[in-house]
């Protein structure tokens, strides 16, 4: 998948991919505007949303209560080196839901492909290029 990053102004930073887009901005108080997460708040997000859709496939595969299902994301930050710690995923159940499935509903959400990520992590390379549009925007 290919994405192109640009900089619509201030200390935002847009990705654009397939027909999306996803802004970003830092806090007032980092320079930015606060106009949307930063990139970090969105890296982290990606993890709890992904734990979501296989702990909600796995609810609506069975036929599982849903209403007050969520999950609740908590970032151990390191205060030396400001990066994540340790990240935990509470799957929020509702009081009806079966007992048998519990152990089965931490598996799922277990599968996140990003998550996955986090265990076997890609390589990651950074190279510069000319740019090929004018003005260097997509």
């Amino acid at each position: 998948m290919d994405m192109i990053i640009d900089f619509p102004g201030g200390s935002r930073v847009d990705a654009h991919f397939r027909s999306f887009t996803v802004k970003t901005d830092q806090p007032v108080q980092a320079g930015g505007e606060g106009s949307a997460p930063t990139p970090f708040e969105i890296f982290l997000s990606s993890l709890g949303t992904c734990a979501g859709i296989y702990v909600l496939g796995f609810c609506r595969q069975r036929g599982l209560p849903m209403e007050g299902l969520r999950l609740v994301q908590k970032v151990q930050m390191n205060l030396a080196t400001n990066l994540a710690e340790k990240i935990t995923i509470d799957i929020e159940l509702p009081p009806d839901f079966p007992e048998q499935y519990r152990k089965a509903v931490i598996r799922a959400a277990d599968q996140c492909k990003v998550k996955k990520h986090f265990e076997t992590p890609p390589e990651i390379e950074i190279e510069t290029s000319a740019s090929t549009s004018p003005g260097g925007s997509p």
